[in-house]
């Protein structure tokens, strides 16, 4: 049996709305993660990202059931203006960095389809206080806005003698959503900068986006 990973980005407070959104239409249970935005007011018309705290829901489901799921998130928030973004993830790549397979969108009717475009996600992991450098680098590459959240290392002091890398327990996690043709100048936009420089300093992996969909009204 395959699975999707469906992963939606909406404002805080509003997690709950997609996840029992899923659940009616046969979906499981869900993860909220807590982040926030750094988009900029023009992006905010194409991604509904702005500078404010969000909900990041992540849904693991049978891909038979996504297509239905989808769905019934789109109506769920389709009078809320510049509700935030929906996608969707193989779970079977999910893990694999730097998977850059470009496929074929699914239709989807109603809400907001990407016609014919592919978009990929990419995920920066850097020590606390560089995703906002990360952000800026990725922008002046051509990229919009991106959504930080705060996270941890679980590394043991042991494992970062074997893999060479300085243990700093507080990390930030950046994902970028962006058109794929983006995404080799804003990967390397990124690696060019100095917290890069130093091995261990930093990890990128990128997703294909699939079923992108922006949610709400415009």
């Amino acid at each position: 049996m395959s699975y999707k990973l469906l992963v939606s980005i909406v404002p805080h407070n509003s997690g709950e709305v997609i996840s029992n959104a899923a659940k009616s239409a046969g979906a499981g249970g869900g993860t909220i993660a807590m982040g926030r935005g750094t988009a900029s007011n023009g992006v905010l018309q194409l991604l509904g990202l702005g500078d404010t705290s969000k909900d990041i829901v992540y849904i693991v489901l049978e891909e038979e059931k996504c297509q239905g799921v989808m769905k019934a998130i789109i109506a769920a928030s389709e009078t809320k203006k510049h509700f935030g973004v929906l996608f969707t993830l193989e779970a079977g790549s999910f893990v694999k960095a730097g998977n850059n397979e470009l496929k074929k969108e699914a239709e989807v009717k109603g809400g907001e389809k990407m016609a014919k475009a592919t978009y990929q996600m990419i995920n920066v992991i850097v020590n606390k206080g560089y995703a906002e450098d990360a952000m800026e680098a990725a922008r002046k590459a051509g990229a919009g806005g991106g959504t930080i959240i705060s996270a941890r290392g679980t590394a043991k002091e042991g494992d970062a003698a074997f893999f060479g890398m300085k243990i700093v327990p507080e990390k930030d996690m950046l994902i970028i959503l962006v058109p794929s043709e983006k995404k080799d100048d804003i990967v390397s936009a990124i690696t060019a900068l100095p917290c890069f420089a130093q091995a261990g300093s930093g990890i990128i992996f990128c997703n294909e986006a699939q079923d992108f969909t922006v949610l709400g009204k415009k």
